[in-house]
């Protein structure tokens, strides 16, 4: 019985994240937060690259005045995510005084929750969460219980299938389901 409202739970947050994977809410906020992904020597992979360009067409709409971009080492000792989409952000015309880094995430879990404490630190109320589709549920309910107010932005994707799709859903799912247990995946 237990088992079946397990799966129960974990197609219904399957569900909710999949609705939301497509949802564009950016509106006006007081920050951009880019999720960390891969680097490959002080370079973004394509999926960073990906989402750092979706944050700065935001930046440039006027929908917020600051970026943060979070992530750490990921086995680099020498660059950090964060550190890695700020050079890149800057490469690309957005001003340094603009953009705040969070350098030390080694989860999604980790990551929002320092990113959460710069923001609470900095005073700031509201922030759009830019990162793939079926990343942002999970990102927003992790934010919002930090009584941040989070809109979701994802960047564009190419087509992967919908088995593929579904089961990136699912995993948030069930990350999203042991991080409320208070397991930081």
């Amino acid at each position: 019985m237990a088992a079946a409202g397990a799966v129960a739970g974990v197609a219904w947050l399957s569900y909710r994240i999949e609705r939301q994977s497509t949802l564009e809410e950016a509106r006006p906020a007081d920050i951009i937060l880019v999720l960390g992904a891969a680097e490959y020597r002080g370079r973004p992979s394509p999926v960073l690259r990906a989402r750092l360009d979706h944050a700065l067409t935001l930046y440039e709409r006027n929908l917020a005045p600051r970026i943060m971009t979070t992530g750490g080492a990921g086995g680099d000792p020498v660059f950090t995510e964060g550190g890695v989409g700020r050079s890149y952000l800057i490469s690309r015309g957005v001003p340094s005084e603009a953009i705040v880094v969070e350098t030390e995430g080694e989860s999604t879990v980790h990551s929002t929750a320092l990113a959460g404490e710069i923001m609470r630190r900095m005073q700031l109320e509201s922030v759009i969460v830019v990162s793939d589709g079926y990343h942002i549920f999970r990102v927003k309910k992790m934010l919002e219980s930090r009584g941040l107010k989070a809109y979701g932005s994802p960047r564009r994707e190419q087509p992967h299938g919908v088995l593929h799709d579904r089961w990136n859903c699912v995993k948030q799912a069930i990350g999203y389901a042991l991080w409320r247990l208070g397991v930081p995946v």
